[in-house]
């Protein structure tokens, strides 16, 4: 399953927010989405998943274009990972990630064997089946996380949608998940990920997606495109490149 956004544009209002977006999502990759807050980031993944339509250009699934295309049609192709969120009611874990499984089933049926075998699966695969009763409101930051990408791996879409998702998480609990959505990417998974971190991108990705001022600052593999120039124009920061037995490390240079 593959993802091409072509020349897409989006303004709120009189305010302009994109400006001619291209960029493609293969099966197999895990593109990072870096920029500043407000350059557009959080747009661009609401026009992809269908939540703002006014958009020009286009964005096609397969060849297809996704306005075109029935909600739960959207949910065979492209699930989306928010930001940790307090649901107002306190379902289990199972049945958050059961939710994932809905758009198997007609209106107002109930999860069978073959859906809940589907999310145990999920949440073995993302190492969180011990927290299967418990109460998805009482789970540490690092847990919820992990039962939200358990909750899109149910949903059987070839392609990961994901908003900042590590950014309330601790140190050890970012590169977890991002330890595990890169285990997805190699699996097959197309993924798309925003972030405001910059290490995170040049860690884990296989290439970037950079944002300023609405439009693509840059795009490609983060050893080739994430440099000195790219990190000062999107934040501001001057920084160099340190290369270790560990990979390449970004050292923000204060003054």
């Amino acid at each position: 399953m593959s993802l091409c956004v072509q020349k897409l544009s989006f303004s709120y209002g009189e305010q302009p927010v994109l400006e001619d977006i291209s960029f493609s999502l293969e099966k197999g990759e895990f593109l990072s989405v870096l920029g500043p807050n407000g350059v557009g980031k959080s747009t661009l993944f609401r026009c992809i998943l269908g939540l703002l339509p006014g958009y020009q250009g286009s964005i096609l699934s397969d060849g297809e274009d996704m306005r075109r295309l029935s909600g739960r049609e959207k949910s065979k192709r492209i699930a989306y990972i928010p930001q940790i969120n307090r649901p107002a009611f306190g379902y289990t874990v199972l049945d958050t990630v059961l939710m994932g499984t809905t758009r198997q089933l007609s209106l107002f049926a109930q999860p069978q064997s073959a859906q809940i075998r589907q999310a145990m699966d999920a949440l073995e695969r993302v190492g969180a089946a011990h927290l299967t009763q418990r109460d998805f409101t009482h789970l540490s930051g690092g847990e919820q996380q992990l039962v939200l990408v358990a909750r899109a791996i149910a949903q059987q879409a070839d392609i990961l949608v994901m908003d900042e998702p590590t950014s309330a998480l601790d140190y050890g609990n970012q590169l977890r998940v991002l330890g595990l959505v890169r285990e997805l990417a190699s699996e097959g998974y197309g993924v798309l990920l925003s972030t405001h971190n910059p290490q995170h991108a040049l860690t884990f990705a296989s290439r970037i997606l950079a944002l300023s001022g609405g439009r693509v600052a840059a795009l490609g593999k983060p050893e080739e495109v994430l440099t000195r120039e790219l990190v000062l124009r999107l934040y501001g920061v001057n920084a160099v490149f340190a290369d270790t037995s560990g990979g390449r490390v970004l050292v923000p240079l204060m003054d």
